[in-house]
Parts: C-alpha cells; structure tokens; sequence
C-alpha cells in the first residue's frame, strides 16, 4: 500500500492494483475508493482543469451495485471497482464524446469505443472524460500543469495526465500521434505508455493520421501499466503477428543472461537543454552500476534523420483530409489547428505516398537494429514544461511514435527548477511484454518511484484542506 496510506484513509491515493487487492481482501469496497475520488475531484478539478465531463451520483451508483457483487461473492473482472478517465476523444455511451472543439459540443454517440467497451467488461469504473486539445493536435486547453499552472501540461493528452498526477483517479486513456503521451507524463511526472502500434484497437474514436494514431495510458506505478495493457489489449489468432511475438518467451524475456540497453541521444539531442541532457547522462551512469545492466552509447542509423520532417508531411496531409470539413468554419478551429493543417494545400499526393515509405523504411530498420539489444534509452522530452505561451522544443519520442514501437515515460528525474522530468524506455515493436519487465526491474530496484515524483506542490498544499 503506499506510504501515505494509513489506515485506508487517503483512499484515493491507491493505485488500481492495490484497490483490487483490498477489495478482494475485504477491507475497502468499490464505494469506499468512489467516495473518496469524488470529494478529491471536487477539491482538485476546479483547479486543475482536467475533467471536463463527470457524473457523480451514477458513478456512485454504479460503485453501490459492484458493492452487491462483492458481497455475494460474484465473479468479478480483473479491473473491479477501479476507476478510470477517459480523454474525450473515445466514445463513450454515458458522456458526450466533443474532442475538444466547439464544432462538436454535446455531441453524444451513444456507444462505447473499443477500449472503452473492454473496460467495462473488465469491470472498470468509467468515471469521466478528461481535456484533450482540439483534435487531439496542438491547442492548449483550459487544463493547468499541477505542479505550475503557467507551464504547459503537455497539449493534447493533458486532461487524462494531470488527472492521475493529482490522484484523481489511478489510470486514465491518452492517445499519441507524435509525443502525446510521454510529453504530458514527463511534464506531469507520472509514467505513460504507448504500446506497439495496433495492439490496442482504435474503432470508436477520433482519427487524425491512420498510421500515426496509437492510444495508450497513463498511471503512478507501472504495475498499473502492466494491468491495464493485459485488459485493453487485442489478443488472439485473428492477431496474427502480435499473438506469435507476445506468446514467444524468448522474446519477452531476458532469463539469466544480462539486458542489452543502448543509450541514444537521437537526432533531436542537440535541441535538448543542457540540464536535461546532464540529467540523462546521469541517470544512465547510475543505471551502469547493475551488474544485470549492459550499457552502450548507441547513434541511429543517418536515414532517421529525417524523421520530424516526415512526420509532418504525414500528419498536415492526414489532418487537411479529415477535417476538411471543419476547416471550412475557419472561425471555429483554433488558429494553430488551421495552420498546421493548411500547410498541407503544397503537400503533394506523391509527397505523402513518399513520406509513407519512408515511415515503412524506418519501421523495417528499427526492427532490424532491435535484434543486437532488448532497451534504448532515450529523453522524454527536450526540456521540462515550457512556459504555456512558448513553444514546444522538437520532440524527442516522435522517432518511436513513427516506427510503432512500445515505449513508457518513467518518472525518473527532475529539472533544474525541480520540474518533473522523463526518462523514455523503448523496445522492439510487440516486446511489450519485456519493455514492462524492464520498467518493473528499474521499479524493483528503486531506480524509479511511484509517480509523481518529485512530490506535488500544489497537492501538498490542497492535503492540508482535505
């Protein structure tokens, strides 16, 4: 149980594998864990700004009725009673699905997204939808980074990030099509992962760039990752390749020989603030130290250098398609949405196509390198969170984003003016499996804590109110 837990009180600071556990023990119930998230959001999200759809009194209905359950000794899911956010660009049958854009307000589906449908069967408690940026792109919301509310809290995943950062519920949807998940979770210090591309199923949600769009989630323990991940994921042989790499052993684990981990600083190292890349280069010494760690500088091919420029051809080409409509209503789209996706109108078709290649090309090769290692280590983010009118500095997890690739955001350092600070673990594409190994043994170790990490200020001060 975490340190701050006495007594079962402060239930909301569980994290979804500990509430499961008391629930199966007998000592909390389903209620228990809602009551005291509901009073935390009403303190915390008038601040914080990352809820923007709740419903209390059914929520708490509904924690009632798995009560019953518990009581009666039914079968319940591996995700019982546990409460988690959702960023308002999955379908959800009980909240308006609008996307961050008023073009779509009150906008209700009436059906659930496929994440959102596996959670419940699971049992999982949905219990609100959380900011994103217009679009899920580039336009800050009305979310506040917890820890400074002038610095950015990472744009588009940013209400799901905060909302775990602040204990306001253990795990939280985000999505990525460049950087967000690991930027909002390395600004929030709390950890954030994005499997390999096509593991978690995108029908039932807004698309921006077919082969960009990837979902994943954030929580304070990677414990939590690894519980989620196993839910929401797809499984089976109708997943051919996914299934073949996920149940083959040798793939997943080391075991007893040593993790192989490269260290790189990736094309955008020099766009990197000193003090984050000192911080990085210190938290790899300190790692060296492990007699199961083998640890080597590692540069990337010369052909992914060119990897942020196609991935902007990609995502303004994708993005001027999709939202053709809602660009036509220029009065109603933030300024940097239309800009960015205006940028396509010189985008050739033969461009895109070659941009696409180029996305395949590296996927290929990175996959290929991924055969001499287990692990890269590499920058979350560039920088801790920029000032909110400032933009944001190239990103560092874009590279793995482009070639699909699972990677976790662990809280693991602090900036200068001690902002959280990411460090992002990656490996070959389907090792999910094994990346959540190695997080876990970081975990096991101390070399990482429970998110976030350092300790809030904000929420020292909020504590003293509750």
């Amino acid at each position: 149980m975490s340190k701050n837990i006495t007594n079962y009180e402060n239930l909301y600071e569980l994290s979804a594998t500990e509430a499961i556990k008391l629930f199966s023990a007998g000592k909390i119930t389903p209620s228990d864990l809602i009551e005291s998230i509901i009073t935390r959001i009403k303190i915390i999200n008038p601040i914080t700004n990352a809820f923007i759809h709740l419903n209390h009194s059914r929520t708490l209905g509904i924690a009632k009725n798995f009560d019953k359950k518990l009581a009666n000794n039914e079968n319940i899911g591996p995700l019982f009673g546990v409460p988690v956010g959702i960023k308002d660009i999955f379908n959800s049958k009980d909240f308006p699905t609008e996307m961050g854009s008023p073009l779509w307000k009150d906008f209700t589906p009436g059906n659930d997204s496929r994440v959102v449908h596996y959670i419940r069967s699971a049992n999982g408690l949905i219990i609100g939808k959380t900011e994103t940026a217009e679009f899920a792109v580039h336009a800050l919301g009305k979310s506040l980074n917890p820890y400074d509310p002038t610095r950015s809290p990472g744009t588009s995943s940013s209400g799901s990030a905060i909302a775990v950062a602040t204990s306001m519920v253990p795990l939280a949807l985000g999505t990525q099509t460049a950087g967000s998940i690991i930027r909002p979770a390395s600004y929030c210090g709390i950890y954030g992962f994005k499997p390999s591309f096509g593991l978690l199923p995108r029908v039932g949600m807004l698309k921006t760039t077919d082969s960009l769009d990837q979902i994943g989630f954030f929580a304070r323990t990677p414990h939590d990752l690894e519980l989620l991940f196993d839910i929401i994921r797809v499984k089976g042989m109708n997943y051919p390749l996914s299934h073949k790499a996920l149940t083959d052993q040798k793939r997943q684990t080391i075991s007893d020989r040593k993790w192989r981990i490269k260290f790189t600083k990736s094309p955008v190292w020099d766009k990197a603030d000193d003090y984050t890349k000192s911080a990085l280069e210190n938290f790899v010494k300190k790692i060296s130290s492990i007699l199961n760690f083998e640890i080597e500088e590692y540069s990337l091919p010369k052909e992914f250098d060119s990897t942020h420029y196609m991935h902007q051809i990609i995502y303004a080409k994708s993005l001027s398609y999709y939202f053709k409509e809602e660009l036509k209503q220029k009065n109603l789209v933030s300024k940097i949405f239309y800009e960015f996706a205006s940028k396509a109108r010189n985008i050739s078709v033969e461009n895109f196509d070659n941009a696409i290649d180029y996305q395949n090309m590296i996927t290929r090769k990175l996959d290929k390198e991924f055969e001499k290692f287990d692990i890269i280590i590499s920058l979350s983010t560039a920088t801790h969170a920029p000032l909110r009118n400032e933009p944001e500095k190239d990103d560092p997890s874009l590279i793995w984003t482009m070639c699909g690739v699972p990677t976790i955001n662990v809280p693991a350092l602090k900036s200068n003016e001690s902002l959280p600070l990411g460090v992002q673990i990656v490996a070959r594409k389907y090792n999910d499996k094994l990346l959540l190994n190695f997080v876990k043994e970081l975990y096991q170790k101390d070399l990482i804590k429970d998110g976030p990490y350092p300790k809030l200020k904000l929420l020292m001060e909020i504590n003293q109110s509750l």
